[in-house]
């Protein structure tokens, strides 16, 4: 029988894990909750998703509103194995003992704090140890994408420590218009910025420290990193252990590709859903090693980098892929993921030799 799934927020990212829990051959979406009885749970509807009220208040202003309700956030986790909260920061710690009491397993996301589960969760890191869990924390979309690229050269060998600069999007595009950074960049006022000791959650020997600043865009996120390796490399040594690791795609200036909106409109043109990437990009004709030190830049979109892990999340969770590679293969396979955006000299568009 296939993993029955609730969604608990309908935004910007409960829409897209709705929505690839709906593409998975082994999950079944039973229902999203909501408090809002705007645009976005109306959409939900038109979809034929069948949608929750996530208190009395919220059904009684849905239903007002003509949207369709199916009943009560407790109506919906009496129905499901697993619950995928993904309502606003810190809201989901309060959902908690709701969900405990229904008896239901509970995929948080990266705005909680690790004590909330005591598990935080990046599938090609550390899948096993959220084998069978009650609750596991998806980590945010930052310190998914510093996971995913440090781990990759960690499990080589190849990782002794790692300097990074973050420049973080203002807001989501869906709420520029609620205000933002305009014409100006703002510093967090402390270092390290909260990524690298979030990264160290799911990969405790990972010698990280990062500094963050929000720029007025409201479209992905860009890393710059000065990583010291274990012994002098060249280039290919460090972007071998780059391939062979899940979900980092590479992208090249000389493709045209050197900015970050040129990325997302990449996405757009490869017909993604809402234009979504879910690798992380890396600048793969920027990245250089001298000796025993590599510098590297690369692309995160928030809106979507954190689903397939999620996903993941889930069939650990509920045990039903005993091993990371499976279910990581079986929501990359799904999902369309892909190692090379375009054609690179020597390999076929799309999926690498490798993939």
């Amino acid at each position: 029988m296939n993993v029955q799934v609730a969604v608990n927020g309908y935004g910007v990212i409960g829409k897209r894990v709705a929505d690839a829990v709906r593409s998975m051959p082994d999950m079944e979406l039973v229902g999203v909750a909501d408090v809002a009885p705007d645009w976005r749970i109306r959409t939900a509807a038109e979809l034929g998703i069948t949608v929750y009220a996530a208190t009395e208040t919220a059904g009684t202003a849905m239903r007002e509103a003509g949207v369709p309700v199916a009943g009560t956030l407790t109506d919906l986790l009496d129905q499901v194995d697993v619950v995928v909260d993904t309502t606003p920061k810190r809201v989901a710690a309060t959902n908690l003992p709701t969900y405990q009491a229904a008896g239901v397993k509970v995929v948080l996301q990266g705005g909680e704090s690790h004590t909330t589960t005591g598990h935080s969760f990046v599938a090609q890191a550390n899948y096993a140890s959220a084998l069978g869990r009650d609750m596991t924390r998806v980590v945010s979309c930052n310190t998914t994408s510093i996971v995913r690229v440090l781990g990759a050269l960690q499990d080589a060998g190849l990782l002794a420590r790692a300097r990074g600069v973050l420049i973080r999007r203002a807001t989501d595009p869906s709420e520029s218009h609620e205000g933002g950074i305009m014409n100006t960049m703002v510093p967090e006022a402390a270092i390290p910025s909260h990524q690298g000791p979030d990264a160290k959650t799911v990969l405790p020997e990972l010698d990280v420290v990062t500094i963050a600043a929000k720029a007025a865009h409201t479209q992905t996120h860009n890393h710059f990193w000065t990583l010291q390796l274990t012994r002098p490399a060249d280039r290919e040594d460090v972007l071998q252990a780059l391939r062979s690791a899940p979900r980092i795609a590479f992208i090249r200036m000389s493709d045209g590709l050197t900015a970050l909106n040129t990325t997302v409109e990449l996405m757009r043109d490869l017909g993604r859903p809402r234009g979504d990437m879910w690798e992380v990009a890396l600048w793969e004709d920027v990245l250089s090693v001298d000796g025993d030190e590599a510098y590297l830049t690369y692309q995160v979109n928030n809106e979507a980098i954190v689903v397939p892990e999620t996903i993941d999340a889930i069939r650990a969770l509920t045990s039903t892929a005993r091993d990371a590679a499976t279910s990581i293969g079986l929501t990359d396979e799904v999902l369309g993921m892909r190692q090379e955006f375009l054609a690179a000299a020597g390999l076929p568009s799309g999926r690498t030799a490798q993939g």
